[in-house]
C-alpha cells in the first residue's frame, strides 16, 4: 500500500503547471475586441468605419471593433502607448520620435502620402520662415506639423527658441490663427484647407517632400501576439484604398459627413492626398530617416541616438498581405 505523499503531489502539480505555462502561447486566443482609430487626416479610416469593413472582416471570429478618434499623431501615439489603441494613424516622423522616446510603436502600413502640413498665416506680416523670428506660432507638439516647423526653422537658420510656440491641438491652432492670437500656425488638413477656403489663410511655406507619410501603427506586443490580425487589418485598409481610388465622389461625401466641413474644403484636402501606395517599405523608411536625421541636426533628437537603428526597429513590412 502506497502512502499519500503531499510533497510528491505538489511537485507533480508544479510540473503540470509549468507544462501548461510552456504551452500557453500555442493556446493563446485572439482578443475579443480590437481598438482602431479614425482620424479626419486619414480618409481611409473614415471609409473603413463608414462601411463597417473591419466589423465584416472579424464577424465570424466574434471579434468586436471599437473605434476611437485620434485628433492628431500625438493622441494616436499616446493611446497606443497606453494600450487603449491597437491600431493608430500617425505621420511617419511622429512615430519615429515616439519610438525614440520609448513608445513601443511599430509601423506596419501606409494609408496615404499627403501634403497635409504647411506653415500658414493670415495677413501680410509673415511672408517667409525667417519672418517668424519673435512671432507666436501655434503648433501641436509630437506631430508632423511640429516636425515640419522644426525643419523649416532649421533651414532658415532658426530654432524653436527664436519663436514663441503656442501649444494647441490642430483645430485650436487654426482658431487661434483666424482670431489673430498667433501670427502663424503649423497647419494640418482638413483644418488647414478650411482656413484657406473659409478664412483667407495663406500657406506661406510649403515643402511636400518634407511631409512624412501617413503610417498605420500597432504596438510591438500586439503584433507579436496577433500577427494574423495585423495582416487582416492591413488587408481591409487595402480594400478601402482601392475603393477610394475607384469612388472619388463617394469618398468626398464620406469625409464631408465625418468632418462636417463643406465640400470645397474636403476637395482641397483630397487634392493633396495620394492613395496610390499601401505597403510600407524602403521609400517610407528613407523619408522617415531623413526627417529623424534633420531633427537630430536641429537638436530635437539627442546626438547619441542611432536614428537608423530606431527606424529599422520601427518599420516592419512583414505583415503586408499577399498581393
Amino acid at each position: 500500500m502506497r502512502l499519500f505523499n503531499p510533497a510528491r503531489r505538489l511537485i507533480a502539480m508544479g510540473l503540470l503547471a509549468a507544462g501548461l505555462g510552456l504551452a500557453a502561447p500555442a493556446l493563446a486566443q485572439a482578443p475579443k475586441e480590437i481598438r482602431v482609430d479614425w482620424a479626419t487626416y486619414s480618409p481611409l479610416s473614415l471609409v473603413i468605419k463608414d462601411k463597417g469593413l473591419l466589423e465584416k472582416e472579424f464577424e465570424a471570429d466574434k471579434i468586436a471593433v471599437r473605434w476611437v478618434q485620434s485628433l492628431g499623431s500625438n493622441k494616436a501615439l499616446e493611446f497606443l502607448n497606453a494600450g487603449s489603441l491597437d491600431f493608430g494613424s500617425t505621420a511617419g516622423a511622429a512615430a519615429l520620435v515616439a519610438r525614440i522616446n520609448g513608445n513601443p510603436v511599430k509601423s506596419i502600413g501606409v494609408y496615404s502620402r499627403p501634403e497635409w502640413t504647411a506653415l500658414v498665416t493670415k495677413g501680410d506680416a509673415v511672408k517667409t520662415v525667417a519672418d517668424l523670428k519673435g512671432k507666436a506660432v501655434a503648433v501641436t507638439r509630437g506631430t508632423d506639423p511640429h516636425i515640419f516647423l522644426v525643419r523649416a526653422l532649421a533651414d532658415a537658420g532658426l530654432t524653436e527658441k527664436d519663436v514663441r510656440l503656442v501649444l494647441l491641438q490642430h483645430a485650436d491652432g487654426k482658431t487661434a490663427l483666424v482670431r489673430g492670437d498667433v501670427q502663424a500656425w503649423a497647419g494640418l488638413d482638413p483644418m488647414m484647407a478650411q482656413a484657406e477656403v473659409e478664412d483667407g489663410a495663406k500657406l506661406f511655406f510649403r515643402k511636400p517632400e518634407a511631409n512624412t507619410w501617413g503610417i498605420l501603427n500597432t504596438r510591438d506586443d500586439f503584433a507579436k501576439a496577433n500577427p494574423a490580425i495585423v495582416t487582416r487589418v492591413l488587408k481591409v485598409y487595402e480594400q478601402a484604398r482601392l475603393w477610394a481610388l475607384a469612388n472619388p465622389k463617394e469618398l468626398t461625401a464620406i469625409l464631408v459627413a465625418a468632418t462636417k466641413l463643406p465640400e470645397p474644403v474636403v476637395a482641397k484636402q483630397l487634392e493633396r492626398t495620394d492613395h496610390s501606395t499601401s505597403k510600407i517599405g524602403a521609400t517610407q523608411k528613407q523619408t522617415i530617416l531623413d526627417a529623424g536625421l534633420a531633427l537630430q541636426k536641429a537638436g530635437v533628437v539627442k546626438p547619441e541616438v542611432d536614428v537608423k537603428a530606431v527606424v529599422d526597429a520601427l518599420i516592419d513590412a512583414s505583415f503586408a498581405p499577399a498581393s
